[in-house]
């Protein structure tokens, strides 16, 4: 019944659209399928006419995400992999108005070129490359359709787009070249000096109070210089940060938490139904299991520390102690903590040491040729190790032809100086923990290792330290505090309180966030609040409409306080960059009325100004000396008549009166080729900008907010 009373209520309404939709029918037939059924819900975007679908998209960005290993955020993929297909579809474009196809056969070159599939020891004779072989193993893995031909057909697709995308650019790059007449041009505009008098008359010479802008002044200009003005859909936003931090009662309450661990404790446990003794920290001796039963905010940290890396607030105490001696509670760094110490030692700073590394199969240095088993490579090093200690001489040779690890094979094995921390633990501790002229073997996940300690340096003390850490946050009751807080002054908007009001009533301070698109993710002043962007950007989120937000670290209320839809930029917000201009515009008009008189002196009293020189001055380094940059008055110097008045010519910083009193050419090269190739280098460097040419110049249509539910 309810359904049938909602479709009576709406009765008129159905009415009208069918309405609409016959009158359409009538005028063009096509436009009813169109009216009701348009494909452009399953497409995120056209180029030049070719839909890429929603499916296609979908497909695309999951493979991207698979290759990256889920690395990148979701709208930075999404990004991405559409200007990868908008690259790709620009790109089949062009080639096909060109009557140019990349093919299987160019794509299959491409695949035996690569330097990674020629290296490959599966697809290799006798080490040399075998097509066959590479041939046999795709139609396998195609036949069993495994999840590895996917990525091979994800390789030769990027392959595809790399060529379409080389085979476009050579053709454009080959067309561009300069010829030498445009060589002897650019040599002679670039070392022709000019002198020239002139007068100088600068914009601020006419105060700004002078000058009105009106908006219909603003719009023309935008209206006339579109391609400078074109913006996507946007927001703007205006919030108010609650952040849940701790009190001093929360910080306090954290201390005594941590105090009670100390000292053994006596409570109840439902396991042996009465009261038993829990070791505190000054009495145990299973640091690991007292730091997880007691729910240390730290793992137990097994490693050796000198002076300059234990908690600088007790260092000095640390290593004036003993064994077993303990400290805290201190601060440091968001926690408190509790520290013992588990071991003092004195060690070197740094070792210098050589190895040999034999890999096992499994290990992280294998490779495909590796067959031997940890148990046959232990042997294998043990009988290495034999042979080392008795004719340490053969240590050196011994790594050049064993060892994997060719980055030091050649040097005999050697590596160097390194520091305590540099090193994997199983590494470090033989090279630290024994003493100089030690051989010994060595198991780490790369293989085993033959280590021999050549030589030590700066012993000093170090000790192990046992801590027990608990992060210093809010109690649940600051934490609801903070939450009413914000619901109190969402509260005092929904009442209809301004949003600046309610901040500066509340004695709260609030931020803006400006210029926000649809597929952003990162809200300036907040960070990843894809949530906040997504709200903004709802149908029903108007100007000065509000929501609260759990945010991490808080809650946030925020407020709508603009909306740029696609297309022009709104004026105003290009008032600030257009206003500049016509400004300028206006000012040179005025001061243009001032120059008058049939000499650069005439000019000079009738605009109150002196009569300046430019000396050697060219395009090179458009530099007026005292002014400033001025490309436009240079070049109409250069191409100026000697001895004849110019007035009125507009430049960037004021109006100019000149007269050129001489033009020095440089000397004629008996060819010009250095400077013809220079030019032709010049525009083949710049055919990066050519992409962006042809994208300008495609009917590209976005839809792509859609596909995360933005309309």
């Amino acid at each position: 019944m309810a359904i049938l009373s909602k479709i009576r209520e709406r009765s008129l309404f159905l009415i009208v659209i069918i309405g609409l939709a016959l009158f359409a029918f009538v005028l063009d037939p096509s436009k009813l399928s169109d009216f009701f059924s348009s494909s452009k819900i399953n497409e995120v975007g056209e180029v030049n006419g070719d839909p890429i679908s929603r499916q296609e998209f979908a497909e695309a960005l999951e493979s991207y995400k698979t290759q990256t290993g889920n690395r990148v955020s979701e709208m930075q993929a999404a990004k991405t992999v559409w200007n990868n297909l908008l690259r790709q579809k620009i790109y089949e474009n062009q080639l096909e108005q060109a009557g140019i196809t990349v093919g299987e056969a160019d794509i299959m070159n491409a695949l035996y070129e690569a330097p990674t599939v020629q290296g490959d020891p599966r697809f290799q004779t006798s080490g040399i490359f075998d097509k066959d072989k590479l041939k046999e193993h795709l139609a396998t893995i195609k036949a069993d359709n495994s999840t590895e031909w996917n990525a091979w057909q994800n390789y030769m697709t990027s392959l595809k787009d790399n060529l379409q995308k080389t085979t476009y650019d050579n053709l454009v790059g080959a067309g561009l070249g300069a010829s030498l007449k445009e060589g002897e041009a650019q040599y002679l505009t670039e070392n022709t000096k000019v002198s020239a008098d002139f007068v100088y008359v600068p914009y601020t010479s006419v105060a700004d109070s002078l000058i009105t802008i009106k908006k219909s002044e603003v719009q023309s200009y935008i209206d006339n210089h579109e391609a400078e003005f074109k913006v996507e859909a946007s927001r703007d936003i205006k919030f108010v940060k609650f952040d849940v931090v701790p009190t001093n009662q929360d910080e306090e309450a954290v201390k005594a938490e941590v105090v009670k661990l100390l000292n053994d404790r006596e409570e109840y446990s439902s396991v042996s139904k009465g009261n038993v003794i829990i070791k505190g920290l000054k009495n145990t001796t299973d640091y690991k299991t007292f730091l997880n039963d007691n729910n240390s905010d730290l793992p137990l940290n097994e490693n050796l520390q000198f002076k300059v890396q234990v908690p600088q607030a007790i260092a000095e105490d640390i290593f004036k102690g003993s064994k077993g001696d303990v400290f805290g509670p201190y601060k440091e760094n968001g926690f408190f903590k509790i520290s013992k110490i588990t071991e003092v030692t004195n060690v070197p700073d740094s070792v210098k040491a050589s190895h040999i590394l034999i890999p096992f199969t499994g290990s992280r240095s294998a490779t495909a040729e590796t067959t031997q088993t940890e148990e046959q490579v232990k042997n294998t090093a043990d009988s290495l190790l034999a042979v080392v200690k008795s004719s340490p001489s053969k240590f050196a040779d011994l790594a050049k032809e064993l060892s994997v690890d060719k980055s030091n094979a050649d040097k005999g094995g050697e590596l160097g100086w390194f520091t305590y921390n540099t090193m994997v633990p199983e590494f470090r501790d033989y090279c630290f923990g024994n003493v100089k002229g030690d051989v010994g073997v060595v198991k780490t996940q790369f293989g085993f290792h033959i280590i021999k300690i050549e030589d030590q340096k700066n012993p000093q003390d170090a000790v192990k330290l046992a801590t027990f850490a608990r992060k210093i946050e809010a109690s649940e009751t600051t934490e609801n505090t903070i939450f009413q807080n914000a619901e109190t002054f969402a509260l005092e908007l929904s009442k209809g309180k301004a949003f600046d009001e309610a901040v500066k009533e509340k004695q709260l301070s609030s931020l803006p966030a400006v210029g926000m698109k649809a597929l952003d993710e990162n809200v300036p002043g907040l960070g990843n609040e894809r949530q906040i962007i997504t709200w903004a950007f709802e149908k029903d989120s108007e100007v000065e409409s509000f929501k609260r937000f759990d945010v991490d670290g808080g809650y946030v209320v925020v407020t709508l306080t603009g909306k740029t839809e696609k297309g022009l930029m709104p004026v105003d917000k290009a008032i600030s960059k257009v206003r500049p201009i016509l400004m300028n515009k206006k000012k040179a008009e005025i001061i243009k009325d001032k120059f008058s008189g049939a000499t650069l002196a005439d000019v000079a009293k009738t605009t109150s100004q002196v009569i300046k020189k430019a000396t050697d001055v060219n395009l090179k380094s458009p530099t007026i000396s005292g002014i400033g940059y001025e490309p436009k008055i240079v070049g109409a110097m250069l191409n100026a008549k000697n001895n004849e008045l110019y007035k009125a010519i507009v430049g960037d910083r004021g109006v100019y009166a000149f007269v050129v009193t001489g033009k020095e050419l440089p000397t004629a090269l008996p060819n010009y080729d250095t400077y013809r190739d220079r030019l032709a280098t010049q525009r083949k460097n710049q055919s990066f900008k050519m992409y962006e040419a042809i994208k300008k110049a495609s009917n590209v249509e976005d839809y792509m907010s859609s596909f995360y539910g933005i309309q």
